[in-house]
């Protein structure tokens, strides 16, 4: 694994000072391995921890010089020459020509967009800790991409969907209650599978939600799901399998709600393969995802008249234009209603 003590400091950073998820912070990592790399393949350099190391040492040395002191070449005279001395010098041209690199690998405008997205928080991260000359990223413009509209299925789908757990079974019933909470309540399966028991309020009727960037948030609990939920422990609590386990959790309070076979905590992939498994069942579009019922709920909810702040708020979105792509689906639905209630939007 491609990494330097540079981008070792920004990983960190991520995950300890911005409280990124494990999985986006992956994201950052890889997409900056892939920029070390190039450089390394680029400039003809073999990676040496200890040239690295001395690299980066003498640029966080910055970090102490006097404000306003020039930044001359960041890293030093170093020979040979360092991949980090090549980031700190901050080279839009550098940048530049990497984002070329990218296009003749055949990378989506979206990829590219992802990737010139980390560069701009890793040089803008560098540039406040006078890690580098300059910041390169003030040059680059992300590249302009067509909005891909979310993916949304019809209510009797997810009824189909809904129903396709056999619940004659505990790991059934927990399927049907894992189900069911997504389409409830649009929250993310990282979301979904990191809640604990104490996140359920049975009498309000709500889940205690943690998401995106350590931020936390309550959600309402539909009938149907909260029935489904209310199933699915009542055949832990039974199981002979689980009830032990279930206890234990109980008493300590920190127990996953939704366990696998094993009695630990659900994966997102291991939703994703239930989710799979129950679509082929039913004959349902493959394709569809976890994500497609959280896509799905934010639809169904502005088709029958929710206000998009509180739409917002339920799929804990930083941004209001992040929902608003929604409205983009019920647009059409939108006119129909106009054309057939306004007494004069269609001439006679």
């Amino acid at each position: 694994m491609t990494t330097l003590p540079i981008t070792d400091a920004f990983a960190s950073y991520l995950t300890n000072e911005r409280r990124f998820s494990p999985y986006t912070a992956r994201c950052y990592g890889a997409d900056l391995r892939q920029f070390v790399e190039y450089l390394s393949d680029e400039f003809g350099i073999e990676l040496q921890p200890a040239l690295e190391a001395k690299a980066y040492e003498q640029a966080s040395a910055r970090l102490t010089a006097p404000e306003g002191a020039p930044a001359g070449n960041v890293a030093g005279s170093i020979a040979p020459k360092a991949v980090t001395e090549i980031i700190c010098e901050g080279s839009a041209e550098t940048i530049r020509n990497f984002l070329s690199h990218l296009g003749d690998q055949n990378y989506s405008a979206a990829t590219t967009a992802r990737k010139i997205a980390t560069l701009r928080s890793f040089y803008k991260w560098a540039d406040r800790r006078r890690l580098v000359a300059s910041n390169p990223m003030t040059l680059i413009r992300t590249p302009r991409q067509s909005k891909r509209l979310p993916k949304a299925i019809t209510i009797e789908q997810v009824e189909r969907l809904l129903s396709a757990p056999d619940e004659n079974e505990v790991l059934g019933r927990r399927d049907r209650a894992m189900l069911e909470t997504l389409y409830s309540t649009g929250i993310r399966v990282s979301e979904l599978v990191g809640l604990n028991m104490s996140d359920l309020d049975v009498p309000g009727e709500s889940l205690h939600v943690r998401g995106k960037g350590k931020k936390e948030r309550i959600v309402p609990l539909g009938s149907h799901a909260l029935t489904a939920v209310r199933r699915y422990i009542e055949g832990v609590e039974g199981d002979a399998r689980f009830g032990k386990i279930w206890s234990a959790n109980a008493a300590s309070g920190t127990g996953p709600l939704f366990l696998n076979k094993h009695g630990k905590r659900l994966s997102s992939r291991s939703v994703r393969r239930k989710l799979d498994k129950y679509l082929r069942q039913v004959g349902l579009d493959p394709t569809i995802s976890p994500h497609t019922l959280r896509h799905s709920f934010a639809t169904h909810l502005l088709d029958n008249g929710a206000d998009l702040r509180s739409v917002q708020e339920l799929l804990g979105h930083q941004s209001l234009s992040t929902t608003q792509v929604y409205t983009h689906l019920t647009s059409g639905r939108m006119q129909d209603s106009y054309r057939r209630a306004h007494p004069r939007a269609e001439a006679g």
